[in-house]
């Protein structure tokens, strides 16, 4: 009954580390980093440069710095401040956090539409209960 018990015990215990292990990953250091630098380039990019594209990132030494892209080259990119006009160059590599603020000619478009639709209606609705 033992040996049973025990012996179920070990498959479960084994079917368990099977099934719940996550995937190990082995990248180096460099390499995390490098990652982590490309997706900041790639953010940077996608946010483009101008006084719409603001920015706020965390680097490594723990400081912050907020503001707009005023240029972006390939090794770093220049952040702006909005207030003080100072500009500051930042590596992508010296990022740790960054946050962006830029909404896509899309998105602008959508949300001005909904606007209107939603203008338009209550237009209409107060139109038809006046008649009523």
């Amino acid at each position: 009954m033992f040996k049973k018990s025990l012996s179920l015990a070990l498959a479960g215990a084994l079917i368990f580390t099977l099934v719940g292990a996550a995937p190990v990953s082995a990248k180096s250091k460099a390499g995390k980093e490098a990652e982590r630098a490309a997706k900041v380039k790639a953010g940077v990019a996608k946010l483009g440069v101008g006084r719409d594209a603001r920015i706020a990132v965390r680097l490594r030494d723990k400081t912050r710095v907020s503001g707009y892209i005023s240029q972006a080259d390939n090794d770093s990119f220049v952040i702006t401040d909005i207030k003080t006009g100072a500009a500051t160059e930042v590596a992508y590599t010296d990022v740790t956090q960054a946050k962006g603020q830029n909404l896509s000619t899309g998105s602008t478009i959508a949300i001005a539409v909904a606007v209107a639709v939603g203008v338009t209606l209550l237009v209409l609705y107060l139109l038809a209960r006046a008649y009523d």
